[in-house]
């Protein structure tokens, strides 16, 4: 299959342009290059410029009438730059999307994959259970199912970032329904870590992500960690995620395309939600707890009140993933973390800065 992946030079979108290569799949990269850097398009087909543009994608249509899929991934992704500059947030994930869903339509092409996000959920007052007991070696559900959401759970994101995703969750519905356009869309809990062979990874020279910037204190890069929210009504008080390997989340779109006709046919509708994530919760604190028992050494940490945009967390309840795509996670949370840190040693290597 060939398949067409918009943000394939980002640090999701070239790591699943890696999973569908080995698949046997041929990836055709659309990225404007506006955060993603080119050295991860590597020799891959590639388009630069933007999804908004249709007469690009009806190039890129012209010259590859092959293509099956859409992979959606490109977007702006910063929860507090979103709160900044909810503009260009809108504009860039929802109104460029738009032209580029209406446009492949048009054209034929109207199978999609689109990367959205766990952060569309209700935020849920979750039971707490005091502090954990200890380090974690993966995800915990004990005392934490009220945090736990699936696909149909009530939505209420809470940063301009996750209602871009929302709204167009909402347009692909509705356009599904209307046109022979179909969508499978992927809800993504927190992918971290990097590719097996370290040929891509976290690009920003300061993540704004938890493990980044666990990995850049350890690294002597910053003076220590910030754990940001103490208070939650979480078993130790901090935030809670849901975090999986990405290249396990790389593997769940190689198995949306390849099932793709076959996952609404089960579902028995034109588009489909699907939740991506490990299946259980780990808080800031047991996610320092494993980073600093994968590297044998001590964290500084200090703590600090919720950024804007914070949610407390979720985890994903991954039963439709498994019976629609028929996956799941096989890399863990400490496999994660050492590929986090091998990129880290890497990353001058491919990129040129540490």
């Amino acid at each position: 299959m060939k398949i067409l992946v918009t943000g394939g030079a980002g640090y999701l979108g070239s790591t699943t342009a890696k999973a569908l290569e080995e698949a046997g799949h041929v990836p055709v990269v659309l990225d404007s290059l506006l955060t993603g850097p080119q050295a991860f398009v590597r020799d891959r087909i590639f388009y630069e410029g933007d999804i908004g543009d249709r007469g690009l994608v009806r190039r890129i249509v012209e010259e590859h009438p092959d293509l099956d899929v859409t992979i959606h991934m490109a977007a702006r992704i910063v929860v507090p730059e979103s709160v900044e500059k909810p503009y260009e947030y809108y504009r860039d994930n929802v109104a460029k999307s738009l032209e580029l869903f209406d446009q492949l339509e048009q054209l034929g092409k109207a199978r999609i994959v689109f990367s959205s996000s766990g952060s569309l959920y209700a935020v849920k007052a979750g039971p707490s259970t005091g502090p954990s007991t200890g380090p974690s070696t993966g995800p915990s559900t004990g005392g934490d199912q009220g945090f736990e959401v699936r696909e149909d759970d009530p939505l209420a994101p809470t940063s301009p970032y996750a209602r871009t995703k929302w709204m167009i969750e909402q347009a692909l519905e509705d356009m599904a329904a209307a046109t022979g356009l179909r969508a499978i869309m992927l809800r993504y809990f927190n992918p971290i870590g990097s590719d097996p062979d370290l040929e891509s990874g976290i690009y920003a020279k300061e993540p704004s992500h938890v493990l980044g910037q666990l990995v850049m204190a350890s690294r002597g890069q910053r003076d220590g960690f910030t754990i940001t929210g103490t208070d939650l009504p979480t078993r130790d008080g901090t935030g809670l995620r849901d975090y999986l390997h990405v290249w396990d989340l790389a593997r769940a779109h190689v198995r949306a395309v390849e099932r793709f006709d076959d996952v609404l046919a089960k579902a028995g509708t034109p588009s489909v939600v699907i939740n991506i994530g490990r299946g259980g919760g780990v808080t800031v604190r047991e996610l320092v707890d494993a980073f600093e028992r994968v590297t044998g050494g001590r964290v500084p940490t200090t703590e600090a009140p919720p950024r804007p945009g914070d949610a407390v967390g979720a985890y994903a309840n991954v039963d439709r993933s498994r019976e629609l795509l028929d996956w799941r996670t096989e890399l863990s949370l400490d496999d994660a973390i050492r590929s986090a840190l091998a990129w880290a040693e890497k990353r001058h290597e491919v990129l040129g800065y540490e």
